[in-house]
């Protein structure tokens, strides 16, 4: 599968190369004083500095009894992944919008998924599939 690439905006570039790099182990690539681009999983990321009072609060959905946030990024990882991944924000003490959990247990879309957010509040969830082949499954 090719990267994909998304931009989305920041308000401090500083907090923001501390958390996906320190926080959820992301390497960085070129940047600028207003931008930087994160290889998030293999994928290009890139964080575009913007004004405080450019972003507003995201609404939410319900899903599976959570409240998700409506706009969201993020990534599907293998489940074993998934899991160690989970354990390592548990062990940083990283607060979760929503905690790691299994959604949609016994139906065909069984995803283990969390959702955090970054210093500027945009929310990322990462989920896993035990079975890969239900990623798009009806």
């Amino acid at each position: 599968m090719p990267p994909f690439h998304l931009a989305f905006p920041v308000t401090d570039l500083a907090a923001t190369r501390v958390f996906f790099t320190e926080v959820l182990g992301c390497g960085v690539g070129r940047e600028d004083g207003r931008w930087i681009d994160f290889d998030f999983f293999g994928h290009q990321i890139t964080a575009h500095l913007v004004a405080p009072d450019a972003l507003t609060a995201a609404p939410t959905n319900p899903v599976d009894g959570d409240d998700v946030p409506a706009r969201h990024f993020g990534v599907v990882l293998d489940w074993e992944e998934w899991h160690a991944f989970a354990e390592r924000l548990r062990g940083r003490g990283l607060a979760f919008l929503i905690e790691p959990h299994i959604r949609f247990q016994g139906e065909v879309g069984e995803q283990a998924t969390l959702f955090v957010s970054d210093p500027s509040g945009n929310a990322l969830e990462f989920k896993s599939f035990r079975n890969p082949d239900r990623l798009f499954a009806r």
